[in-house]
């Protein structure tokens, strides 16, 4: 019982791919109907979210996680990034997921910018078979449902896997340092690390606080 529960949960979740090169060839369906491949669709840093729009689950709370901190960070979307939401059920088509980008655009400040720089593609099952297995994402079919992780996944604009963030609630400073990798195409956690030890979150006013303790700790590790 126990052996067969771990196998499950092997089957299930996000096996990092850090340094991978994504597959630029694989072939997407974008929201004006047109199919495109996926090196011309990251040409900037890029996060890459995977879910399946009928998800009466986890991925709901993920696109809401992405529209809050998109809306809470000093990066400009579709100027220093850009979010590409993929299903990876094969079944759905790119009018689910123009209705399903139309329900989070909406509940963002900026609803042009984001229109443009969130994008929303549909794909078969041989294009989101590659590309799952490129960036490590391990989901089950269970019934007519998945059974699938929330993360998302930073890529360079050279298509290189940056940075993973797990989860479905995010702070604007982990995107921040993400992108900003990404943009460099460093994977690379170090500086990153030493930044969150070194300030504090206050979610009271939604600011990063210096800790200098933690400052004075943080150098004298690197000495």
């Amino acid at each position: 019982m126990a052996s067969a529960y771990l196998e499950q949960e092997l089957k299930v979740g996000i096996e990092e791919h850090l340094d991978s090169i994504v597959p630029p060839d694989i072939m997407l369906l974008g929201e004006d109907n047109r199919v495109v491949a996926l090196k011309d669709v990251v040409d900037k840093p890029t996060i890459l979210s995977l879910v399946y729009y009928r998800c009466p689950g986890i991925c709901s709370p993920l696109m809401e996680g992405i529209a809050s901190v998109v809306d809470r960070s000093d990066m400009a979307l579709c100027k220093d990034y850009q979010v590409v939401t993929i299903s990876f059920d094969p079944r759905e088509g790119i009018e689910l997921g123009k209705r399903k980008k139309i329900n989070y655009v909406n509940l963002m400040d900026d609803t042009t910018g984001t229109a443009v720089g969130w994008k929303f593609f549909v794909s078969d099952s041989a294009n989101i078979g590659r590309l799952t297995q490129a960036v490590g994402f391990k989901y089950q079919k269970e019934g007519n449902e998945f059974s699938h992780s929330a993360s998302l996944i930073f890529i360079s604009p050279e298509g290189k896997i940056t940075r993973y963030l797990n989860g479905t609630t995010f702070l604007p400073f982990e995107l921040k340092m993400a992108v900003i990798e990404s943009s460099e195409g460093k994977s690379g956690p170090t500086i990153n690390k030493v930044l969150q030890y070194c300030y504090s979150y206050n979610r009271d006013n939604g600011q990063y606080i210096l800790n200098i303790t933690r400052v004075a700790g943080a150098f004298y590790m690197f000495l």
